[in-house]
């Protein structure tokens, strides 16, 4: 299970989930300076959605190897990201679509110690948004219905499994945790030949003092953390395929199955795992 290389044959999709509520306004560190969660959560979707499409480009162009979908939900409701009529987009139709450039400052020390800022211009196609409540369950039934639709497709029979990334920094404002947990045990339950849909959330850290939980294994939930429970209930068993990467991004040697899931994590624990999720799969 989980085998299956990606290829034109075999393609796969990517969907992000991304929190974009009242309470993302939060201001953090990141790559140097101050910014919000929101900006930090925007930039770091944009730079995952650059690198699918270059992972995706040869010579004869960009190969249509997955399809993606990123769908922002806020106190006006849930839309798709893209800036297209469809909300799951082919690679290279996102490669194609209009799409704003952002320049960014990033700071570097030269080799006699003094900062050095370079300009990076860089494709947008999210933009940071803070505001309002948290319809979290209203999201994860657009995603219900998208990969349902994906994976009845008969040309997705045999492809790896469609892997779904809900960023978020609280709990849903829409519904119970039972309705939840019911909700995404449903997307779960879809899949193709090769496994299950893969469903991670990623809990983004709203204390930096409090410990990062990233990619349990069993037992290490703390059982009077009732959400971060119920994170790791509504998230998928990840591959073992993967478990080394996850290894990696853990820091130590513990022992698989892990959960798709983090709570408390910092926007470069978020980096890792998009990583893991979407690079350590095999293109062929």
């Amino acid at each position: 299970m989980y085998a299956q290389s990606i290829t034109r044959a075999h393609r796969t999709a990517f969907i992000l989930a991304i929190d974009q509520s009242g309470s993302m306004a939060q201001r953090i560190r990141f790559a140097g300076s101050e910014t919000t969660k929101a900006e930090a959560v925007a930039e770091v979707a944009n730079r995952l959605l650059f690198e699918l499409i270059e992972r995706a480009r040869r010579s004869d162009g960009v190969r249509d190897y997955y399809d993606v979908a990123v769908l922002g939900y806020s106190g006006d409701g849930v839309v798709s990201l893209l800036g297209d009529p469809l909300p799951l987009v082919s690679v290279a139709r996102l490669a194609e679509l209009p799409v704003e450039r952002r320049v960014r400052l990033v700071e570097r020390r030269m080799p006699d110690g003094s900062p050095a800022v370079r300009r990076i211009e860089t494709p947008a196609w999210i933009a940071p948004k803070a505001s309002g409540e948290t319809p979290m369950y209203e999201a994860l039934l657009q995603i219900r219905y998208l990969v349902r639709g994906w994976c009845a497709h008969p040309a997705h029979r045999e492809s790896f499994p469609p892997m779904i990334f809900n960023i978020t920094d609280g709990e849903a404002s829409d519904c119970e945790p039972r309705e939840q947990l019911d909700i995404c045990n449903q997307i779960r339950a879809t899949g193709t030949a090769d496994g299950q849909t893969l469903l991670l959330n990623i809990h983004t850290a709203s204390d930096a003092e409090a410990r990062s939980l990233v990619f349990p294994a069993d037992g290490e939930i703390d059982p009077a953390n009732r959400y971060a429970r119920l994170l790791h209930d509504c998230s998928s068993v990840m591959p073992d395929n993967l478990s080394e990467a996850i290894r990696q991004v853990r820091g130590d040697n513990a022992l698989p199955p892990f959960r798709g899931m983090s709570h408390n994590a910092s926007i470069a624990e978020l980096i890792a795992i998009l990583n893991i999720g979407s690079i350590s799969i095999r293109i062929q």
